[in-house]
């Protein structure tokens, strides 16, 4: 498996992003987005629409559906892997750790990881990954699914995932984990095998959070 975080794609991909407001507090949001006449008050007016993650149906390590319902009303943190990878992922799982800890107990904070390689990551591979790490409720949930699904999915949020024959292991996926807001949005990308990285995650989900107390 490849380490791609700074490949020329994934590049022009994160440089497609809006910022939608001019507060400088305010996180922006990821991805194209259009705009839209709408009739408010006899009145046309102009709206954009941004980018949102599609509905999705994938199974978690205890065997049970996860989709985008799952994560109605949180905000969070999503990355690709898979349990055998022998390059970046142990150092992904780490910092994903600490968010994990940092935000266990908040019910408005979730984390949802994929695996690539559904052939040999199946929901009780995943159980034992996810036991081992010492995830024990649902607030981290780990999927599985078709592959060219999971695939499609990582083209969503903006990441790569992929097959690659000269890669280690045989797949290819970006480093990012990606943070998500309650209406599905892209809101930031990070270097999710650093410190630094995870730790400007963190403090964007808090500025995020706050968005929702206003």
């Amino acid at each position: 498996m490849k380490m791609v975080f700074k490949s020329a794609g994934i590049a022009l991909l994160v440089a497609a992003f809006w910022a939608c407001s001019s507060e400088s507090d305010k996180l922006p949001i990821y991805g194209e987005r259009e705009t839209v006449n709408r009739t408010v008050d006899g009145k046309t007016v102009v709206d954009t629409v941004y980018h949102r993650i599609p509905d999705f149906a994938f199974t978690n390590q205890d065997g049970q559906p996860v989709t985008g319902k799952t994560l109605d009303g949180k905000i969070y943190v999503t990355d690709f892997f898979f349990t055998t990878c022998p390059t970046i992922c142990p150092k992904m799982k780490t910092q994903m750790k600490r968010v994990y800890d940092k935000y266990k107990g908040n019910p408005e904070v979730m984390i949802l990881s994929h695996t690539i390689d559904p052939r040999h990551d199946t929901p009780q591979v995943l159980k034992e990954f996810a036991t081992g790490l010492g995830v024990t409720d649902g607030q981290w949930q780990f999927v599985t699914g078709e592959k060219e699904k999971l695939f499609a999915q990582g083209k969503t949020y903006m990441v790569v995932a992929q097959d690659d024959s000269a890669a280690p292991g045989g797949l290819l996926h970006s480093g990012h984990f990606v943070l998500v807001d309650k209406d599905k949005h892209v809101r930031g990308m990070y270097d999710g095998t650093t410190e630094q990285g995870v730790n400007k995650l963190m403090s964007d989900m808090e500025k995020l959070l706050a968005e929702y107390k206003k």
